[in-house]
């Protein structure tokens, strides 16, 4: 488990983090807000220019939702930091490793139950079957 002084560091470096993303998403909204849809579509010639609208559409929405869900990380380990629940692995409450925090301060499992979460979850390139 992390000492008092780096879980302090990682605190530190949460909260910038999550006033980056703060920033990047009000950022995105804004050129969202300037590149409306309907200027977009009001500019398309044929089906293609439409598609591509969608498709930025789109795009800047993904990025927003991506944003949005690591903030959500971020404010979860915030908590258990407050709590004093901040790197005990959420699947078997062990420790979960100083080094793992370090690369991946949101962690919420220990290396282990990572892998078998991994394994056991089929993500987007897995099959369900």
């Amino acid at each position: 488990m992390p000492e008092p002084s780096e879980i302090a560091g990682l605190r530190t470096e949460l909260e910038k983090r999550y006033g980056e993303l703060r920033e990047e998403i009000r950022q995105e909204l804004l050129r969202s807000d300037e590149e409306h849809f309907i200027d977009l579509a009001g500019q398309v010639r044929d089906l293609e220019d439409e598609s591509l609208a969608d498709l930025l559409v789109d795009l800047g929405l993904e990025i927003i939702d991506m944003h949005l869900a690591e903030v959500r990380e971020i404010e979860a380990a915030l908590t258990r930091i407050s709590a004093g629940s901040y790197g005990d692995c959420m699947d078997c409450g062990g420790e979960i490793e100083t080094d793992r925090l370090e690369a991946h301060p949101t962690a919420r499992r220990c290396w282990d139950c990572q892998s078998k979460y991994e394994k056991n979850h089929a993500g987007p390139n897995h099959s369900t079957l």
